[in-house]
């Protein structure tokens, strides 16, 4: 509940940093991040197998790979919630276990049942219908949802817990991180330094993302896993309702339509997710 909130909630935090461009933003999203999980990892007394792991070639271009993924994501999310587009960005997270169901039939040749055809054609309708209502946004739900749904798939092929797989993901990303910044000064445009407001609240971005996944991390090694699916949805439903309700974006009846079809898909698959469980633990016991 607590990861599923604050990303929820991440748009309250990502507003109040809309003076900042969202490159920069993400720049320190990595550089403080990485500061901070680097010291977790130290005392968890981790830092020996970690290192380990970025020692071996097949781990290391899972983790090149996740690293440019997470970051194409934040920078698509970041730019959608300061630039009016929460609802679009909502939509994308919707989308993604809908996402990784396509993908689990594609990359793990996982079989889909009817219910599962069922729900991706619903939620393929809902697409396409927004591509017809509201195009302008489109691009941003596609492309939170693809990047996060491909970005679990790497991160599941790779064999690295998740506080060392984003210690990972940050260290390979911060050289360009830091070199960004860098010319971002040398040309007057760094708002970092600007004010004490701004810096604590970059400096705090590695708190708001390491944080969730901790507790994300946490739960899903204690909770059932049809618990989780049905938890996941309260990220995107906070995003929705803050897009609509605080900061006032539009949402018309040709995109209540994308919506719908869409939500219906996630119940669709929700139900028969729960229905497969509940069969699964009646067989084992």
């Amino acid at each position: 509940m607590g990861a599923y909130l604050l990303w929820g909630l991440m748009p309250l935090y990502f507003k109040t940093l809309a003076s900042v461009m969202p490159t920069e933003i993400v720049a320190h999203r990595i550089l403080w991040a990485l500061l901070l999980v680097i010291t977790l990892v130290a005392w968890r007394r981790s830092l020996a197998a970690w290192i380990g792991y970025l020692k071996t070639p097949a781990v290391l271009r899972l983790m090149m790979a996740s690293a440019a993924l997470i970051a194409i994501n934040w920078l698509a999310y970041i730019w959608a919630v300061n630039h009016d587009h929460v609802v679009a960005a909502s939509l994308g997270y919707f989308l993604n276990p809908l996402v990784n169901v396509l993908l689990g039939m594609l990359v793990f040749h996982e079989r889909l049942d009817r219910l599962q055809w069922l729900a991706v054609a619903l939620a393929a309708s809902g697409v396409a219908t927004m591509a017809w209502a509201a195009p302008g946004g489109l691009w941003i739900s596609l492309t939170l949802a693809c990047s996060f749904g491909f970005y679990g798939m790497v991160r599941k092929l790779a064999p690295i817990g998740p506080l060392e797989g984003l210690a990972s993901e940050t260290l390979l990303l911060s050289p360009i991180a830091l070199l960004y910044l860098i010319w971002l000064g040398a040309h007057g445009s760094l708002a970092f330094g600007s004010s004490p407001g701004i810096d604590a609240l970059l400096i705090f971005s590695a708190v708001t993302t390491a944080l969730p996944l901790l507790l994300f991390a946490s739960a899903a090694r204690q909770l059932r896993y049809a618990t989780l699916g049905l938890l996941q949805y309260i990220a995107p439903t906070l995003q929705f309702v803050l897009g609509v309700f605080v900061f006032g974006e539009a949402f018309t009846v040709r995109m209540a339509a994308s919506f719908g079809l869409i939500w219906i898909g996630l119940a669709v698959f929700t139900g028969n997710a729960l229905a497969n469980h509940r069969r699964a633990r009646r067989e084992r016991a």
